[in-house]
């Protein structure tokens, strides 16, 4: 099946909230409700399994930021794993959530973009999770 939506509309989405996410990252505690929302809505997409295998350690990225015990990390890049959080939460889509499955390709595809962009930092922050002993996402 091709995909309905390319990643150059992901990227442009993704970059609607860059604003909202640079103001949140001001606010830990607002940021924390974010990432728990985050968490609860994911758990509805079915069948992503490894295209989001890097979303838990995606926001255990940016608690980690937050609480100011990683912060080697560019905030371009905690701002753009934020956009795609509230991308996903916002119930702005390019393919509206209430047609079943596809629905939320486009939900995926701009968490993916974040992956792509912030995959190098990611990497980092797994390796140093490794090296204190963190395995766990």
């Amino acid at each position: 099946m091709a995909n309905p939506i390319n990643m150059d509309k992901a990227k442009e989405a993704l970059n609607s909230f860059q604003e909202k996410a640079e103001e949140l990252l001001k606010d830990g505690s607002k940021v924390e409700e974010i990432l728990k929302k985050a968490e609860d809505a994911i758990k509805d997409v079915p069948g992503v399994g490894p295209v989001l295998a890097k979303f838990p350690l995606m926001l255990n990225m940016i608690r980690s930021y937050i609480s100011k015990d990683y912060t080697v990390v560019s905030p371009k890049v905690i701002v753009t794993m934020l956009c795609s959080l509230l991308y996903l939460l916002s119930g702005k889509d390019l393919i509206p959530d209430s047609k079943p499955v596809i629905g939320l390709v486009d939900d995926v595809a701009v968490i993916t973009a974040a992956f792509m962009l912030c995959g190098p930092e990611l990497d980092a922050y797994a390796k140093w999770r490794e090296e204190k002993g963190l395995t766990e996402a």
